[in-house]
């Protein structure tokens, strides 16, 4: 199927590694212009040599900076210029009891996992509704509706990337930009694969057994198994194109059937 992405441009947030990265790789895929972006120089540098690899003649570039700093952010769009296509994918995650979390880490989960899509989207929105078309795609979580114990910030700050991307969505009426997102379920992306691979080691356990034993514990999955970061740049590649115009201000869900309401 064509998805009619030729000659856009687009700006993936935390792409150097993971469900970033695979989403970058795959609208490259399909032509477009692509900028990625990651905290570390090197890593960033290494991802971009990875994407010029895999996929051949691929137009390409990074941008490094850290998004839990508005300073940096801002030289960031300052050199970024406008893109047709905004996926605010950068996020921050880990596992820790809830009266553990101090208040500097709910700040700096909200910088990261919530301001980064206020202030990239402050910047680019208005010009694609000049430009009369645009894609904004959040990359959330089923953590942000069903907020997990063990992650409360984490949970609380994908909710409000929820709330904020249904809110944003309104402001696009009438014009050729959409704003939606995903809703992710367990994902096996590298950041989670390190954790797995720390947790495996304390315990004396085979990483695949604890991978199976992490599935087999979540009663709700339909797919019994983790979602490979691919199966989330699939629908993003979707959601960006214009085959899915009629789709805004939408929760669309690759959450392997992890949340059990029907809506």
């Amino acid at each position: 199927m064509d998805m009619q992405l030729e000659n856009k441009r687009a700006f993936v947030s935390g792409s150097s590694q993971g469900i970033g990265y695979s989403i970058a790789k795959a609208l490259l895929r399909e032509g477009v212009a692509v900028v990625i972006n990651g905290r570390d120089d090197s890593r960033l540098q290494q991802a971009l040599k990875n994407l010029q690899a895999e996929v051949p003649g691929g137009n390409v570039t990074g941008i490094a900076a850290d998004f839990a700093d508005a300073a940096e952010v801002q030289r960031l769009l300052d050199s970024l210029g406008g893109v047709d296509i905004l996926v605010n994918n950068v996020g921050l995650f880990d596992l820790t009891t809830f009266a553990e979390i101090s208040d500097d880490a709910w700040s700096r989960y909200f910088d990261v996992n919530v301001m980064s899509g206020v202030r990239l989207s402050r910047e680019l929105m208005p010009r694609m509704i000049d430009a009369g078309w645009g894609r904004i795609i959040f990359i959330g979580s089923e953590s942000g509706v069903n907020i997990p114990a063990d992650m409360t910030h984490y949970g609380v700050t994908k909710a409000g990337m929820l709330a904020l991307s249904n809110g944003l969505a309104k402001l696009t009426r009438g014009t050729g930009v959409t704003v939606n997102t995903i809703l992710g379920g367990p994902t096996y992306s590298d950041g989670v694969a390190a954790t797995i691979r720390d947790i495996a080691e304390a315990q004396r356990l085979s990483t695949d057994d604890l991978k199976a034993t992490i599935i087999g514990g979540n009663q709700t999955s339909l797919l019994e198994r983790f979602i490979e970061p691919a199966e989330i740049a699939n629908l993003a590649v979707y959601l960006s194109s214009p085959l899915s115009s009629a789709t805004n201000g939408a929760a669309v869900r690759a959450d392997g059937g992890v949340l059990t309401a029907m809506l």
